[in-house]
């Protein structure tokens, strides 16, 4: 049986984030929000020390690519209506076949 990895890197502005320790705050709730919602592995992968922008690794294992084309548009519309002010920069998808 084929399996699919689905990866979304996503470049994120955090506009009315003043120190580090804003941005954190939006950022790790937004990873626990993802992760919750859509049961989806999620790292933050550049950008440490910057207050205002952030990137995202989201993951996701599937058995066809349909469902993890689905999940990630799900996480980028998510993250695109955030409640917290989160601007996305860039949205890259990519899918692996295994």
């Amino acid at each position: 049986m084929p399996a699919i990895i689905a990866a979304c890197r996503l470049e994120l502005r955090l506009p009315e984030s003043q120190s580090l320790k804003d941005k954190r705050q939006v950022v790790r709730s937004l990873q626990a929000r993802l992760r919750n919602q859509y049961s989806v592995s999620v790292a933050e992968t550049d950008f440490q020390e910057k207050w205002q922008v952030a990137e995202l690794l989201v993951t996701y294992a599937a058995s066809d690519t349909g469902q993890a084309q689905t999940v990630l548009a799900k996480v980028v519309a998510y993250a695109e209506g955030f409640h917290l002010p989160v601007e996305i920069i860039e949205a890259y998808t990519e899918l692996i076949d295994f």
